[in-house]
């Protein structure tokens, strides 16, 4: 192996450790890494600028910018206190809402973004029924990464795939992973019943006092409503028809958003952007450049041989082994970075004989989204939540999520496997 090559994955394991370790903030981390790979000449700037993915970071931004814009209006906490109302003020059929809106908006919105406009809405209700937040909380995360499953939207890396595959478009990702992301959560659905059903007990009274709330007063503007209304309903069609548009997802979402900033005014302008998770932005840049060095040096295109080798280029073998990896993998390290190192890989196997790449890139957006679920630090939705609900009194602890989650992310593989198996690989 080249000492460049060495250099490259030497580098990229340290980052990763420090990643997976926590202890300083992991986007400065992966700044620090593409840093370092440009400043030790694993690639020059221009290449690594090259390998930055900027529809991905024009569609997280773009959507950032539409969807806080949105929450200005109270859209959202009306929708769940609707929800709490329809449902009688009954705690279970309460945490069901909850669990369908987190699924749905986690498909259109982005899974990050919803369970932030979630939590504070699920802590306000479980305030008002002196109920235990802690299972609305852990079926929120696991709802959020099984919504964010079905589109190229729902989570960060469906966004990376369709990214990076040209072929695989927003109704693509409906097509192929919206049926088993439904599946999933029509089954979580009554083993949340059974796990929950004695937690979360209330008095008639207390019942009666979510009757009570008036949801209509959470509307605070009417007028900026429709604006994003309209915007946001343009944008997803936007999403639909970006193929026979010939325009790229970002370019959708970034239109929507400046849009939006159009209509609503310059007011809106330096509170919406300052909202967009900048952050995590620089997190994906840094990731990107810390994954060039790996691409230029060959060390991806050795992993994918070594992969072929061990399945035989045997397409079901190949699906399997990336779904599982994929999953086991995500559940302990953030399924970002996981991601942006498989893609180059996949796309590398196409090169050396797998001529149907479709199964694969169905298999690894399938594991690193379901597998989010496996453990407390699995994805981003779930830190999100764990930091929300500490500062709330209310900490979730890494094993008391990883009993509940990690045996459904497998049930969730298995499915999974079984459907990849009849619709792909017969």
């Amino acid at each position: 192996m080249e000492q460049q090559a060495i250099v490259a994955i030497g580098v990229f394991l340290v980052i990763y450790g420090m990643i997976i370790a926590e202890k300083v903030h992991r986007t400065i981390v992966a700044m620090i890494g593409g840093v370092l790979m440009v400043g030790v000449g694993i690639v020059d700037q221009g290449t690594a600028i090259h390998h930055i993915d900027f529809n991905t970071l024009g569609l997280l931004i773009g959507m950032m910018i539409i969807v806080s814009t949105t929450a200005e209006t109270g859209l959202f906490k009306y929708i769940a206190v609707l929800s709490a109302k329809k449902a009688k003020g009954d705690p279970m059929r309460i945490l069901l809402a909850l669990v369908g809106i987190t699924a749905v908006g986690s498909a259109f919105l982005d899974n990050v973004t919803t369970v932030l406009l979630m939590v504070p809405v699920t802590f306000s209700i479980t305030r008002q029924l002196r109920v235990n937040p802690m299972p609305y909380l852990i079926t929120q995360i696991i709802a959020s990464n099984v919504g964010g499953t079905a589109t190229l939207i729902g989570d960060p890396p469906n966004i990376m795939i369709g990214s990076a595959v040209e072929e695989l478009t927003f109704m693509a990702f409906i097509y192929n992973l919206a049926p088993i992301a439904v599946i999933v959560i029509a089954t979580y659905v009554p083993i949340f019943i059974y796990l929950y059903r004695k937690h979360i007990q209330t008095s008639p009274e207390l019942k009666h006092s979510i009757m009570e709330m008036n949801e209509k007063e959470l509307i605070t503007d009417q007028k900026l409503l429709k604006k994003c209304m309209a915007v946001l309903g343009l944008t997803i069609l936007g999403f639909f028809l970006h193929q026979l548009l010939h325009l790229e997802s970002a370019t959708v979402a970034l239109a929507g958003a400046f849009l939006l900033l159009l209509l609503t005014g310059e007011h809106m302008m330096e509170s919406a952007l300052t909202k967009v998770e900048w952050t995590t932005i620089f997190f994906f840049v840094g990731l990107f450049v810390l994954v060039s060095g790996l691409i230029e040096t060959g060390v991806i295109a050795s992993l994918a041989a070594q992969a072929i080798e061990l399945t035989g280029g045997n397409l079901i073998a190949t699906s399997m082994l990336i779904l599982w990896l994929s999953a086991i993998a995500s559940a302990f390290l953030d399924n970002i970075p996981f991601v942006a190192t498989m893609i180059p890989m996949i796309q590398e196997m196409g090169n050396m004989g797998v001529s149907n790449l479709e199964p694969l890139w169905w298999s690894l957006a399938l594991g690193a989204c379901l597998g989010g679920n496996g453990s407390l630090i699995g994805a981003s939705a779930n830190l999100i939540v764990a930091g929300m609900s500490a500062k709330e009194g209310h900490p979730i602890k890494f094993v008391q999520f990883l009993k509940v989650g990690f045996p459904l992310m497998l049930f969730s593989i298995v499915l999974s496997s079984v459907y990849l198996y009849f619709r792909y690989l017969m």
